[in-house]
């Protein structure tokens, strides 16, 4: 009997060590690689969405995970060079801020999962298989940019009945951009409204492209997903309104600072969402079994402040629809 009962005292002891050692090992912390072609002024609101969305998971900055951000500060020479120095660090996964950003990664490495925090058309820019099944190392979310560009110029005709002609300012090294120009094409031919399309390519382009938008008599202006405009906010918004432009944008970011009207996924929402795909891959799932998400929230923010400046009264139905007004 007090043998039995000595084997079981060690056997107790034995498991409780184990059990304290475990405890004491290090936990591993997770390295996170992140690239964004603006600057971190320019998309605060969404990282820090981001971030919450990790610590809502349990992750712990410095302490159970480390993020290694990167900011091209709006110039996309720079993008090739930032995305090998993330993957020579060997982190354990990489968000991708946007379809600009992803083609250096998709070139730089065929291993390190990843997570696209948005993209215009992950499909057609070639980056996953297809939405249910990525099949390489690329998943996340996607903004059915192009499907939403017919329903900004369905609302810039609502504002403007008589609108006959739509600056569309884009930029042909953003991938996505051609896809996205057909459907506008498309929806411009339902509504009887012209294109005029003005090719950025640097922050140089901006004013010169408004300028060309007023010669070319635009009634309004449509603003695409660009890095170069992510990154010169400020800079277009001041310009459309200077050119007593009505301009949609594709966020709400830019209203916020001064736009007069956006419709578009929430952005907070995706880089919140973000945190889930870096969750589950950590914890062993593979970017091939993970579909691509499609939003699910989106916003219709106008700035009445703007309309007024512009000479542009918005009408009650639009006012009505509108997720938030800003006065």
């Amino acid at each position: 009997m007090k043998r039995s009962l000595m084997l079981f005292l060690i056997v107790v002891a034995t498991v409780a060590q184990g059990v304290s050692a475990e405890a004491q090992q290090p936990t591993k912390v997770a390295r996170v690689g992140y690239l964004s072609g603006a600057s971190l002024s320019a998309i605060r609101e969404r990282i820090e969405a981001f971030r919450q969305g990790l610590r809502d998971l349990g992750y712990v900055e410095g302490k159970n995970i480390v993020i290694e951000y990167r900011w091209a500060e709006g110039k996309p020479d720079r993008l090739p060079d930032l995305a090998a120095e993330l993957v020579r660090l060997k982190v354990d996964i990489i968000v991708s801020a946007g379809p600009a950003v992803t083609p250096h990664f998709k070139e730089a490495t065929k291993t390190i999962p990843i997570v696209m925090a948005q993209d215009n058309d992950p499909v057609g820019n070639g980056f996953v298989a297809s939405l249910a099944r990525p099949g390489g190392n690329i998943t996340g979310l996607a903004t059915l940019a192009r499907e939403l560009s017919g329903k900004q110029q369905e609302l810039l005709k609502e504002i403007i009945p008589k609108l006959s002609r739509v600056a569309v300012l884009g930029s042909s090294i953003e991938p996505g951009n051609s896809q996205t120009l057909k459907e506008i094409e498309l929806a411009a031919e339902a509504l009887k409204v012209k294109i005029q399309y003005l090719d950025i390519h640097g922050r140089e382009d901006i004013e010169p492209a408004f300028q060309a938008a007023r010669k070319g008599r635009a009634g309004a202006a449509l603003v695409l997903v660009s890095t170069i405009f992510n990154s010169n906010r400020r800079q277009v918004v001041e310009l459309a309104v200077k050119s007593q432009l009505p301009a949609i944008f594709y966020s709400a970011e830019y209203v916020e600072l001064g736009g007069l009207m956006a419709y578009g996924p929430s952005y907070t929402d995706l880089y919140r969402r973000v945190a889930t795909y870096v969750d589950k891959i950590l914890k062993g799932v593979k970017p091939a079994e993970l579909p691509v998400e499609q939003p699910t929230k989106f916003e219709l923010v106008i700035n009445l402040k703007t309309a007024k400046q512009i000479g542009l009264t918005i009408p009650p139905n639009v006012l009505a629809r509108a997720d938030k007004v800003i006065k």
